[in-house]
């Protein structure tokens, strides 16, 4: 049992020190100073847990509030990182796939879950001689041979309880008739298949390794990277599915209730790969040298209005988790202790490392900053205004994709097109609603910053023949949500310090007291980390190559 000086010591070491300033204009690699690295020693495994939504002030909160919990224990064995920020977009897709490529956006291609390419055919092309390029690449749920149902629509009987003998290969999930299509092999391009870099699955297995995870969607076989080989043992039930009885509310994260009890399959494939199973529990397998999952239940709690009775986000100033954010964290709190225990009791605590980690954090945290815009007559607006200079062409908007950031992919790829699209974006008012549903004007169309065209690649440190980049990037105000109607009060995707700011703790058998890392570091830099724990060369990722990122510092 920890004492109260020692607790007490993790408290403050996790919150002495302010803020990061907001977003700067470009995501950076940190480096940890040439300090730390060398002296990382091996371990056999790496638990990465991935909180979506949480922010390093929830931590910081929570730990003041529950001195004894779970979390606080494993901030007293680890190393804590201050200053650590997510890429940009603070996407689900990007922030997990920095995490396990040591890369950003512009290096690993991948710009969020759902995007556009001016290379790829559309899904469904069987013709590829005389098809156009330019398609929609979207790796959601609506990838899935079946949307609606928990399995995809693997066919299982006895669904949810039945959910943990779900196949550990979920490409068979994906109905390649909604993929895009290389056009030089006229084939369905899988997720895997669009990563440009590897994974630390792909390393770990090519030392010969076990690897597994557990997330939201079979969209997540991406993280078997180029090869398709890195996860052995990926579980990956689909959140937007219908949830189950008692819950009434549509899918799994529309009621926050059904979002933990998502979550805890997912806990239980964990403990059960703890035990020396795979996911389901039944086939034995080696204790992963990589494993882990993604949380939703915080995120969902920060974005519902209500939810079981309880109001959900932030108490007014932003500082404080309402009551539904409360019983979130409780949650993961009891989940990062069953998991913890479940490590000790299997005579693993001496050997694994757990690192605590979001994908994104979500915004706004107070109430009173927000600004629910629709996007849909923005675009249609956008697109008017093209047609009346331009009658003949097609609408300007390929693809938009808006939750707190703007990306936009354009018909027409011209530096004189992305700038028409900018001036119109920052020239546009537009009326949404703030928290109770008043009327709330947004002027510049909710943003605060644009990039167009080659502003938007060299953002992202992309080169300007890349097919991926939006050909508009639009940084939103403080507050902004892209929504129709009124039916949630947070969002992630921008690049505000709210959407970026995240917890990092790296917590070893070996540390003997907290340590405080004050200095900026991105959460691209638990990739090369891992692989340095586990006694692997880093720089066999291909994307620490290119961007140089550095093994997270030890103090």
């Amino acid at each position: 049992m920890k004492s109260t000086q020692k607790i007490a010591h993790a408290t403050a070491a996790i919150i002495s020190v302010a803020l990061l300033a907001s977003a700067v204009a470009s995501p950076a690699i940190a480096d940890d100073g040439g300090s730390g690295d060398h002296s990382v020693r091996p371990s056999k495994h790496v638990l990465l847990l991935s909180v979506d939504g949480l922010h390093r002030k929830d931590v910081e909160w929570y730990l003041r509030a529950h001195p004894t919990s779970a979390l606080a224990a494993l901030v007293d064995r680890g190393t804590s990182y201050t200053h650590a920020q997510t890429p940009v977009p603070s996407d689900s897709f990007p922030g997990l796939i920095g995490q396990v490529t040591g890369g950003n956006p512009g290096t690993t291609g991948i710009y969020y879950d759902d995007t556009y390419n001016r290379e790829v055919l559309p899904a469904g092309t069987t013709n590829c001689a005389t098809a156009k390029p330019g398609a929609e690449v979207a790796y959601t749920e609506a990838a899935d041979k079946n949307p609606d149902a928990l399995d995809a629509g693997a066919g299982l009987s006895g669904l949810p309880g039945s959910i943990l003998s779900l196949t550990g290969q979920p490409q068979s999930l994906l109905d390649p008739a909604t993929l895009p299509v290389n056009p030089t092999t006229c084939k369905p391009i899988y997720p895997h298949q669009y990563l440009k870099v590897n994974t630390v699955f792909e390393v770990a297995k090519s030392a010969g390794l076990t690897t597994a995870w557990s997330d939201k969607h079979p969209a997540y076989e991406i993280l078997n990277g180029p090869s398709g080989k890195g996860v052995d043992d990926l579980f990956t039930p689909e959140i937007d599915s219908q949830a189950a009885a008692p819950h009434s509310a549509g899918n799994w994260s529309k009621d926050n209730a059904a979002t933990q009890q998502y979550d805890g399959y997912k806990v239980q494939a964990v403990l059960n790969e703890i035990g020396g199973r795979d996911h389901s529990g039944t086939t034995p397998q080696a204790v992963p040298a990589i494993f882990g999952m993604n949380f939703q239940s915080v995120s969902t709690a920060q974005k519902l209005p209500a939810s079981d009775g309880l109001t959900g986000g932030y108490l007014p100033g932003g500082s404080v988790p309402g009551p539904l954010l409360s019983k979130a964290l409780d949650f993961v709190n009891s989940a990062v202790g069953k998991l913890d225990a479940a490590i000790a009791a299997d005579g693993l605590s001496k050997t694994t490392t757990i690192i605590l980690s979001a994908k994104h954090g979500q915004s706004p945290m107070d109430p009173a900053a927000l600004t629910r815009v629709p996007d849909g007559p923005i675009i249609d607006g956008l697109n008017s205004a093209w047609k009346a200079t331009h009658p003949t062409s097609a609408d300007l908007v390929a693809l938009a994709t808006d939750d707190d950031i703007m990306q936009l992919w354009l018909s027409d790829h011209s530096q004189a097109a992305a700038e028409f699209a900018k001036n119109y974006l920052a020239s546009h008012s537009t009326v949404g609603n703030d928290s109770a549903g008043a009327a709330k004007t947004a002027t510049g169309s909710g943003l605060s910053t644009i990039y167009a065209g080659t502003a938007v690649a060299t953002y992202f440190g992309a080169t300007a023949a890349d097919p991926r980049y939006p050909d508009i990037l639009g940084i939103a105000q403080t507050g902004v949500v892209y929504t129709g109607g009124k039916s949630k009060i947070a969002e992630h995707g921008g690049a505000s310090a709210e959407d970026r700011d995240v917890p990092l703790v790296v917590a070893g058998f070996r540390t003997e007291h907290p340590e405080t890392v004050t200095a900026p570091v991105g959460t691209t830099q638990i990739a090369p980390t891992i692989l340095k724990l586990l006694g692997l060369d880093p720089n066999a990722l291909q994307a620490v190559q290119i961007e140089g990122t550095k093994v997270l510092p030890e103090r």
